[in-house]
């Protein structure tokens, strides 16, 4: 048997600052990419955006040191945290770097697998990410991501539109609606510019689950949601009409709140499990 002779200090402030390796928010996506990737000896794999560490960290340590892991993500703080939770629970098979999908830093045909958990649909240039994961992909290597999906908080963004509306701004309709296309493809493009990019598609799998609050308020002032959502709802509108715009939407979604019991955003997400041909 061949194990890691360490003893953890349950005192180590480092320690306990990077115990906590499970975000809420990508958590579903990639527990069922963790259940879909291959496990092989001696693979050569990438995650496109690793971000804080999830799930590549994960994934490299039930892959063990007979395979070479790599993340990329332009964030560096981020890359910083996934670092030290590295070094303190001794990963020595993890490489993850600074740097922009739309030019991955790697040879042709090396990786057997490639993961991105809500990832790609955060880039620059989808099809230029796809066109270099297609590049430094083998022949019948494994690509997995997951995505969310253009309904994602439909029960938000109905309100925000119609708020728009009722305040005379129908020239930000489309621009609302412009962001949603942005981040979230339908899933028959995403599944079209895997095609294009050389995979073919073998299964793909369909969720979702919701994220629940009190009410708009408590929404609006949740951490992850001012961290991941608010700027780009803000950049929808002018500046002069942002506090009016926002507090009208605050206010009918705590009016559906109060009739409901609870505001309930729905997320709908895919993980598409293909391989290269």
């Amino acid at each position: 048997m061949s194990l890691i002779e360490s003893t953890f200090d349950l005192n180590d402030e480092n320690l306990i600052s990077t115990i906590d390796d499970l975000p809420l928010w990508s958590a579903p996506f990639g527990l069922k990419l963790l259940d879909i990737v291959n496990l092989k000896p001696n693979l050569n794999v990438l995650d496109i955006g690793s971000g804080m560490g999830f799930p590549i960290i994960e994934l490299s340590q039930r892959l063990g040191n007979s395979c070479t892991v790599f993340g990329i993500d332009p964030w560096n703080k981020a890359i910083e945290r996934a670092k030290l939770k590295m070094k303190i629970w001794e990963i020595t098979n993890l490489q993850i770097i600074e740097g922009k999908a739309e030019e991955l830093p790697f040879e042709n045909d090396y990786f057997d697998l490639i993961i991105s958990n809500n990832g790609t649909n955060n880039v620059d240039d989808e099809e230029k990410v796809f066109s270099e994961i297609s590049r430094t992909a083998k022949y019948g290597a494994q690509l997995v991501i997951t995505v969310n999906l253009p309904e994602t908080m439909i029960e938000f963004y109905d309100v925000y539109e119609r708020v728009l509306i009722e305040n005379n701004k129908i020239g930000k309709v489309e621009k609302l609606k412009t962001h949603i296309h942005s981040k979230r493809k339908p899933l028959s493009s995403t599944k079209e510019i895997i095609e294009n990019a050389g995979f073919e598609i073998n299964e793909i799998f369909e969720d979702s689950f919701s994220l629940r609050f009190l009410d708009g308020s408590t929404m609006f002032n949740h951490f992850f949601i001012r961290l991941a959502f608010m700027e780009s709802w803000r950049g929808i509108l002018n500046q002069n009409d942002e506090k009016t715009i926002l507090d009208a939407i605050e206010n009918e979604l705590n009016k559906i709140a109060e009739a409901k019991g609870e505001l309930s955003l729905t997320i709908p997400w895919v993980c598409i499990n293909s391989s290269k041909k």
